[in-house]
């Protein structure tokens, strides 16, 4: 019998027939390509967040591009015609909520920029992905243009009312703030100097609208404020995004989150030695003991915001301060305290 030949009647094993309907629950072997099992998608390579339509569509994109929850920022403004009320103009309230226009407008501008300049590095960030720059809700050119009106009506209100140090500092906002969003943001330590300075700058801006001279304190004070805030934002963003923080923002990669904390603690009780020191130096007897005392809620707060920060959540650093119940409680009471001193 040759050895090519079957014998008679015997039959060759037949193999089952493959379920092309059933997929492969197992996933593909020796390099096959299981067609049937769809491939796990990662947030490291999902695709960019897909634009949803929005019910009132173009103003909507740029309401929520403005960030009207950061406007209470501006509110900075009234901190020096506050704590200074009977040395500036009689009117200078009036003034400093024309500063606070001013300073809504340019900071709006300042985000439209910011997120066309960031739009494709957004797209890969958990939350900023969803921006309606980054989005494509909104185009760039209109994110622009809306930007280039701002600029325009922020300047102009500062010229209205004739008060050339708050056209000079809301001027000198907008070109920090750009300059910041074009190239500076990559600097290690000098960007956190510029971030401050947007809070130096609204405060200073609403002293010259109400015609408040600025005590030296004051601006150590805010300055100190400011950066603490700054700080505070790199660390949660480091801390929070992990690994992956030097691709959405490359200064991160400069930082330790133990340097990052270690700074923040100290800048807090050189703001607490300085707020100490105004208060000593400045008032009657009788509002230098109310000044004293307010130093307690704000000792408060500095360690209650510390506390929240070192959480290392993704929450936005502005939420901390304004949307936290014993941070509220602690900012009220100093509030009623520091007016307490001023009619003293």
């Amino acid at each position: 019998m040759n050895r090519g030949t079957r014998p008679p009647g015997r039959r060759s094993p037949t193999l089952p027939a493959p379920d092309l309907a059933t997929p492969n629950i197992a996933g593909p072997k020796l390099g096959v390509p299981d067609l049937a099992t769809p491939e796990l998608v990662t947030p490291a390579t999902a695709a960019p967040a897909a634009a949803r339509p929005l019910r009132f569509g173009w103003p909507v994109a740029v309401l929520r591009t403005s960030r009207p929850r950061q406007w209470p920022k501006n509110l900075l403004v009234f901190a020096a015609p506050v704590a200074g009320a009977t040395r500036g103009r009689a009117d200078g309230m009036a003034y400093a909520l024309v500063a606070f226009g001013v300073f809504t407008l340019a900071s709006c501008a300042v985000y439209f920029v910011n997120d066309v300049v960031d739009a494709e590095r957004d797209r890969s960030h958990p939350r900023k992905r969803t921006r309606p720059v980054a989005s494509g809700q909104l185009g760039a050119g209109h994110a622009l243009g809306v930007a280039a009106a701002c600029v325009l009506l922020a300047v102009a209100g500062g010229l209205a009312i004739g008060s050339a140090g708050l056209t000079a500092t809301v001027t000198a906002y907008l070109a920090l703030s750009f300059l910041y969003s074009f190239a500076l943001k990559h600097i290690p330590v000098l960007e956190l100097a510029l971030v401050a300075s947007g809070f130096v700058l609204r405060a200073l801006g609403g002293a010259a609208a109400a015609q408040v001279p600025p005590s030296g304190w004051f601006v150590l004070v805010c300055s100190l404020g400011a950066l603490l805030v700054a700080i505070s934002k790199r660390y949660t963003e480091l801390a929070g995004l992990g690994t992956t923080a030097a691709g959405h923002r490359p200064c991160l990669r400069r930082y330790t989150p133990g340097g990052l904390r270690l700074a923040q603690r100290f800048v807090s009780v050189a703001m607490i030695a300085a707020y100490l020191s105004w208060a000593l130096l400045n008032g009657s007897p009788w509002a230098v003991d109310c000044h004293l005392v307010t130093a307690i809620p704000l000792a408060a707060a500095l360690f209650r915001f510390d506390w929240l920060t070192g959480r290392a959540t993704l929450t936005r650093v502005e939420d901390l301060i304004t949307r936290d119940g014993p941070m509220l409680g602690c900012e009220f009471v100093w509030l009623l305290l520091f007016i307490a001193g001023m009619r003293g």
